[in-house]
Order: C-alpha cells, then sequence, then structure tokens
C-alpha cells in the first residue's frame, strides 16, 4: 500500500477502508487546522474503535493558559503513544517525531476556511459564554478572544494556511512512508466516514454497532 496515498470519502465507503486499512487503524493521527473539529471526531472515532484518546492540547497547556515546559510535554506524549493503538489528535510539530513514526493512518480534516472560522467563533462564543472548564481548569473569555493577542480567532486566521501548506507537503514528500492518509474536505465527508465505517467494525467485533444519524452534528 503505499504510504502517500489519498482517499476522498464517499458515502457508504467505510467497508472499503475497514477492507483496505485493518492494519492502518492500529494509531491513528487527526490533524487540521486549528478549530476544525479534530478533538470531536478523534473521540467518536476513539469511541468506535475503542481505543484510547490522546488530545495533545490537554497534555499541551496548563492552569491559566500557560504552556508545560517543552520537557514535560514531551515526556507525557511519549508516554501517552508507548500503547499499542491509539487515536491522538493535535498539530504540535514540536512532537511530531515522537508520534508519526509510530502511527499508521493520518486523518487530514482538510475543510475551508469559511467552515472552519464559523466553526471558531461559535464554539469561542459558546465557551466563553457558558464558562465552560477545559483542559487544566482553563477557560476561554470574551476578552481573551476578541481583545487579546492570544485570541483563538487570530491564531485560526494567521495559521490556516500555513497548516494546509505543512500537512500537503507532508503528503507529498512521503516523509513517514508507512502513514496512510484520508483527506476529508468536508464535515459532511467526516460524519459519512464514520457513520459508513462504524457497523463494519462493530461487525468484525462481533457486535452491533450503535444507532447513531448524527455522530458530529455538535461540531456543526
Amino acid at each position: 500500500m503505499q504510504g502517500a496515498a489519498s482517499h476522498g470519502c464517499k458515502s457508504g465507503s467505510g467497508s472499503w477502508y475497514a477492507d483496505r486499512m485493518t492494519s492502518q487503524l492500529e494509531r491513528v493521527i487527526v490533524v487540521g487546522t486549528s478549530c476544525c473539529g479534530k478533538t470531536t471526531f478523534s473521540r467518536h472515532f476513539a469511541e468506535i474503535l475503542k481505543y484510547p484518546h490522546i488530545e495533545l492540547d490537554a497534555l499541551y497547556w496548563g492552569p491559566r493558559w500557560v504552556a508545560k515546559p517543552v520537557d514535560e510535554f514531551r515526556r507525557l506524549v511519549e508516554s501517552a503513544v508507548s500503547r499499542h493503538r491509539w487515536v491522538v489528535d493535535g498539530n504540535y510539530g514540536a512532537v511530531r517525531d515522537a508520534i508519526w513514526p509510530k502511527g499508521t493512518l493520518v486523518i487530514w480534516l482538510n475543510y475551508d476556511f469559511i467552515t472552519v472560522f464559523r466553526r471558531a467563533f461559535i464554539r469561542t462564543l459558546r465557551r466563553s459564554l457558558s464558562a465552560e472548564e477545559l483542559y487544566a481548569g482553563n477557560r476561554e473569555s470574551l476578552a481573551r478572544a476578541f481583545l487579546s493577542r492570544d485570541s483563538i480567532l487570530w491564531w485560526v486566521i494567521s495559521t490556516f494556511k500555513r497548516r494546509q501548506r505543512s500537512y500537503r507537503a507532508l503528503r507529498e514528500t512521503n516523509r513517514f512512508p508507512q502513514l496512510e492518509w484520508i483527506e476529508l474536505r468536508k464535515p459532511v465527508e467526516a460524519e459519512r466516514f464514520l457513520q459508513a465505517i462504524t457497523p463494519v467494525i462493530y461487525q468484525r467485533a462481533g457486535g452491533d454497532a450503535p444507532q447513531s444519524s448524527s455522530p458530529l452534528s455538535a461540531d456543526r
């Protein structure tokens, strides 16, 4: 199987993926520009596969939005990916060398800018107004989102194109040749992928898939 291959997702193609990628589903890396929905997708996929879900943001941030020391972050990441199976999400290039050589499959959520920014705006507003607690007890705020140089909205704007170029280059240069790539270009493709592959995985495990009409609906 060619490591740098990229497949679009078509409705009903879950069995195709499962048939071709049984061995590729061991260690899954989910990437994409900030706020595209990586964590929600990864959490659902990990539940389907019954694998641990590793959220790099949760390992990176300490209280009061202070990043953990690089050595500590790397140690946490290396420990998390030492297991045989997992689904990890995040864009941290500083620890890519600890994760990607172990990975078997990359799922790239490569959505358009309008979709990603809309998600970022709605999510940030919801989290700020609800005071939702995130990793390490952190919370987003309207001041941080709209009046700070650390604004996640500005981060999305300033890094969107760079992220796209970076992942395109990683795929095309075949730097990690053992990796299979799946590129999903619309949220509906991600939703169809999960819906289609779920019954196949559960069937192989000898059980019935749970009924779920829209596993990613909360991320729209």
